[in-house]
């Protein structure tokens, strides 16, 4: 029996686009065939010894190059931009796995199917650059994702309000507008992989959500104020809309959550 830390720990600490993607495709199948442990044996190593590729070049948000999304370089960048985000989300499930100990273990397999799909998606949108005559790290990308994994590496609830709850959720946001966009412009392919996504993040966050407020019910606490109370520390202040009520609702939100979210 292979171990799922062991395998998460090879995963995290490779610096390869290739490594990652193997790592994550051996352990589902692995867990397919029902050759997985899921028995800590191990102390996590410290969130610094993640590594990642030395590309793309990683830039802050304000010094991203501005293009428009109504060129063919434009539409190249968004997509490059999403691959970037699936890329890092490979990660942020891997180490939401492996850091963690002493949950149930339907919360490890969890987090291990969503590895899985955020590789998926991330192969999905580097084959669609590449048929844009790109390829993922031919341009710089936003620094910022992981800081989420190290503000919160040793808060459980606070990485999953964050992660899931915060950064992921506002692709529901942001995505169904897109599909529209490029159905609007008969970009049927485009769409159909954002529409992919899109119906995968909704089970991410749900997942999210599931797992906030099981770690809420052991600490007893208030979930609707407990989220509430760390996306105010984190995102310092609240997240800017507007919010797809809707997808978010299907992802296991809160009427209250939401109420505090567009007040």
């Amino acid at each position: 029996m292979k171990n799922i830390f062991d395998i998460a720990r090879l995963c995290l600490c490779d610096d390869s686009i290739e490594g990652k993607l193997k790592w994550t495709h051996l352990a589902w199948q692995q867990f397919e065939r029902g050759e997985l442990c899921f028995e800590s044996s191990d102390s996590p190593k410290a969130i610094d010894q993640v590594r990642f590729p030395p590309r793309p070049i990683l830039m802050s948000p304000r010094h991203m190059p501005k293009r428009s999304f109504n060129t063919s370089e434009g539409k190249t960048a968004f997509f490059h931009a999403i691959a970037h985000i699936e890329f890092i989300a490979i990660s942020l499930a891997w180490d939401m796995l492996y850091r963690f100990r002493d949950m149930p273990e339907s919360f490890y397999k969890d987090w291990l199917m969503v590895a899985e799909e955020e590789a998926q998606h991330f192969s999905m949108i580097r084959e669609h650059l590449v048929s844009r005559g790109s390829d993922y790290g031919d341009l710089p990308a936003h620094g910022g994702l992981w800081e989420h994994a190290l503000q919160t590496a040793e808060d459980l609830l606070a990485r999953l309000a964050v992660v899931p709850r915060c950064m992921e959720a506002r692709g529901l946001d942001a995505t169904p507008v897109m599909v529209e966009k490029f159905k609007s412009i008969g970009d049927a392919t485009s769409a159909a992989i954002l529409e992919k996504i899109l119906n995968d993040e909704i089970g991410h966050v749900e997942l999210g959500t599931k797992w906030f407020r099981f770690e809420c019910e052991r600490q007893t606490l208030a979930p609707d104020k407990k989220y509430i109370e760390l996306i105010g520390h984190y995102e310092m202040g609240k997240p800017k809309g507007p919010f797809n009520r809707e997808m978010r609702i299907m992802a296991g939100f809160s009427e209250a959550e939401l109420d505090w979210l567009e007040k």
